[in-house]
């Protein structure tokens, strides 16, 4: 997939979508590290002369979090030690009038793009109608959008020539190692069971995997469906309608058990403390991490691997005295020296309570769903966008 690192962009004017996307408290948005890492991309396109125009979403209509952008413009500006110009319009006369009074290197950053109702309705969108003749190009920067068949991310194909941009270009090149590695470990947590057993069923079937390392509430349904008691966290398989996966569940074990590794252990949550216990040995309490005989037996499968995929903590990490488990393989994959690709919100949030090295991580994606989509081998539309966009408009 073309980038834009080889293309001369002083003086083109670049539609740029990124995923600015934050969390909103009493109305103020906190900023995310997708906005540090999209700030990169626009410093770089700026530097080089081109004028950038930023278009994102943030929130969906009727919702709490659906806010104008002129916060985000802010943070950017505080980030790339640079005016980030705003405009409250999208498509609109004030936007179009920012945009021809722009110089080289400026940088303007358009209103929420949900404001748009066409905005879900692929390439029909006043976005691609009223902005393609003012552009050069469309760039296409966040794989987190990227699942989505949005006007704003796929609209411009047989517009504009299309190029993915620096942050996408780096996620890309990270799955490509995944995608092409013939030995991986997943690392498997969390408390969304069907985006894991999505991604087990697709690379556990082509038999690329050496060893799927359980934890989360896969673990707990996983020894479930092997028969072992569960105690109170069956109450949780109930509530949370995982039991309806068991006879997934007993498939894959029967299929695939021999690369399963289930946890020999596990951190009971008693009356709030912590009680280390057996798998057979349960009878009470409620599973809340991996046990120190699996922490370590995960950790000894980490350092013999090559490429390793982890999503989602292996228990409550928030609560202190669960956090051992998740702190554990994470330690392990941040000494180990396997290319590793970390993907989950909570993961990464993890990875900073527990003050570990970004930087020894092979990759640290920011890309939430859609890097569950790929993972578990679906197409993403934004990304077939822009291999047709080359057959289009070849360069």
């Amino acid at each position: 997939m073309r980038g834009i690192s080889k293309l001369n962009v002083k003086g083109k004017k670049i539609l740029l979508r990124v995923d600015i996307n934050c969390p909103v408290e009493n109305g103020k948005i906190v900023p995310g590290p997708r906005i540090a890492a999209h700030a990169e991309t626009i410093k770089i396109l700026s530097g080089h002369g081109a004028r950038v125009i930023i278009f994102a979403h943030q929130g969906r209509k009727g919702k709490p979090d659906f806010l104008s952008l002129e916060q985000h413009a802010r943070e950017l500006h505080h980030i790339i030690k640079k005016d980030v110009a705003f405009v409250d319009d999208v498509v609109g006369s004030a936007a179009k009038e920012a945009i021809a009074k722009m110089n080289d290197g400026d940088v303007l950053l358009l209103d929420n793009v949900r404001r748009l109702s066409c905005e879900e309705t692929p390439h029909e969108c006043l976005i691609v109608k009223e902005l393609a003749p003012l552009a050069d190009y469309f760039v296409l920067d966040a794989l987190s959008v990227a699942h989505r068949k949005h006007s704003s991310v796929i609209g411009f194909e047989k517009r504009l020539p299309s190029f993915a941009g620096h942050q996408l270009e780096a996620e890309l090149e990270a799955l490509d190692k995944v995608k092409h590695s013939k030995d991986l470990t997943f690392v498997l947590g969390g408390s969304k069971v069907e985006d894991s057993f999505a991604i087990m069923r697709k690379w556990l079937s082509e038999g690329r995997v050496r060893k799927v390392l359980v934890a989360g509430a896969l673990a707990t349904l996983l020894l479930h469906a092997k028969g072992y008691n569960v105690g109170g966290s069956m109450e949780f398989l109930d509530v949370s309608s995982m039991e309806s996966h068991c006879s997934e569940a007993k498939k894959m074990l029967e299929e695939f058990g021999d690369r399963i590794v289930l946890p020999v252990d596990v951190g009971l949550s008693i009356d709030t403390k912590r009680q280390d216990t057996d798998v057979g040995h349960i009878d009470k309490g409620l599973i809340w991490d991996i046990g120190p005989k699996t922490a370590k037996m995960y950790a000894q499968e980490i350092y013999d691997s090559h490429t390793i995929v982890m999503n989602g903590p292996a228990g409550v990490y928030e609560v202190e005295e669960f956090s051992s488990g998740t702190r554990a393989i994470l330690e392990a994959i941040e000494r180990c020296d396997a290319f590793s690709l970390i993907g989950g919100g909570h993961t990464i949030t993890a990875i900073e309570k527990f003050n570990l090295k970004k930087e020894h991580f092979g990759y640290i994606s920011l890309s939430g769903k859609a890097l569950i989509e790929y993972l578990s081998g679906h197409e993403l539309p934004g990304l077939k966008s822009l291999e047709e966009n080359e057959r289009h408009f070849p360069l």
